[in-house]
């Protein structure tokens, strides 16, 4: 199985959630410390040259490749995604199955100016903090969305491409 978080930057909540996945972090809903957030490999080091670059984070305890993608505010990314990811499937007997989860519903406002002033605008000193006071503030929803899609890929038969929007956690 491969699953890919997919979000507007793709380097803070995904990165969180590859970390969470791949057990680089507590598996727990408790709040990271400022360290647990800013050592997550990936978590703010992305630029605008990595959008729409599949990012590899590694494999999780049951041989799973885990990814993720910057797909900015393009809608149709993901569902272009599952459409090549199909006709590969379909053309090359690949079966592999495919599980997109969005992370973009876990973010907070905090976290959306962190990105904009660190990564846009290139001013750390406002933006990092941000994005920490950010990422505390949502990695509990992260780390359910995690468990959520880990469940869903597990127990998911019938699709070999799925799509996980999570607008529950908003």
């Amino acid at each position: 199985m491969i699953y890919i978080y997919n979000d507007y930057g793709g380097t803070h909540t995904t990165s969180l959630a590859a970390a969470y996945h791949l057990k680089q972090l507590p598996q727990s809903e408790r709040k990271l410390t400022t360290e647990e957030i800013l050592n997550v490999k990936f978590f703010n080091k992305l630029t605008k040259e990595d959008f729409g670059k599949l990012i590899f984070h590694g494999v999780d305890e049951e041989g799973n490749s885990v990814y993720s993608i910057g797909r900015k505010r393009n809608k149709y990314v993901v569902p272009a995604l599952k459409e090549m990811s199909l006709l590969l499937q379909e053309k090359h007997q690949f079966d592999e199955k495919i599980v997109f989860s969005n992370t973009s519903p876990t973010v907070p406002f905090a976290m959306s100016m962190g990105g904009f002033f660190s990564r846009g605008l290139k001013i750390d000193v406002i933006g990092v903090p941000l994005l920490v006071k950010g990422a505390k503030r949502c990695c509990d929803n992260v780390f359910r969305l995690v468990e959520n899609t880990k469940e869903i890929g597990k127990t998911t038969f019938s699709e070999n491409v799925i799509i996980l929007e999570n607008e529950m956690y908003k």
